[in-house]
């Protein structure tokens, strides 16, 4: 497990990412949720491409819900399963108006009741749209806190969770959600991690560095 502190971490993270963002481009809770249903298997760049023209068709949840489900997959059908997110877009946002006077909610429980919202989901709109803290876990964020910077031994998504929620004090979750993806998409990467411009070189006890 970990042989660093918090402190340490998030010093060598902040000459990285002072101010971490989310690659989606998203205005308020709604637009980011349909962005975040529409990034499932597919790349933000080309989620990006789409939610423009989505939105000023769809300007708010109420419009989605009352479109038929073909004028949902014309305008999204350049990304993976265009299908299946066209449904579960029109069904989150029916769910949003009957449920939730046509505001998206704002707390972990009641944005797991949205169809096509799962707890990574949920988290990256909480942190992102509310400034809520949650912890994010992405196959980025898994990457880099099982098998490089070992804080978590975890199997699941779950326990990967609760280990970076009791090793992060909670006034750090939101940092930390925007920070690690990041770090793992762009820095500590798959395949070829950037291990000769990381900050974090000198705590990482991973065996296989990139040297």
């Amino acid at each position: 497990m970990a042989t660093f502190t918090e402190k340490d971490l998030i010093e060598r993270l902040k000459k990285h990412y002072p101010q971490p963002w989310i690659d989606l481009k998203f205005e308020n809770p709604y637009q980011l949720t349909v962005a975040t249903i529409l990034a499932a298997q597919s790349t933000d760049k080309k989620v990006n491409q789409i939610t423009p023209i989505f939105f000023k068709k769809f300007p708010t949840p109420q419009d989605v819900a009352k479109a038929h489900l073909e004028e949902i997959e014309e305008i999204i059908k350049s990304v993976n399963y265009y299908k299946r997110k066209a449904k579960l877009i029109k069904e989150c946002c029916q769910k949003v108006v009957q449920e939730f006077e046509g505001k998206i909610p704002d707390n972990m429980e009641d944005i797991l009741k949205l169809p096509g919202i799962g707890r990574k989901t949920a988290s990256v709109i909480l942190v992102n749209a509310f400034n809520i803290p949650a912890i994010v876990v992405d196959t980025h964020v898994i990457r880099v806190a099982v098998s490089r910077l070992k804080i978590s031994n975890g199997k699941t998504p779950e326990k990967i969770e609760k280990d970076l929620a009791k090793f992060f004090s909670k006034e750090n979750w939101i940092y930390i959600s925007k920070a690690l993806v990041l770090f793992g998409r762009y820095i500590c990467t798959a395949k070829n991690p950037k291990c000769k411009e990381c900050y974090l070189v000198d705590i990482c006890p991973y065996e296989k560095k990139n040297l």
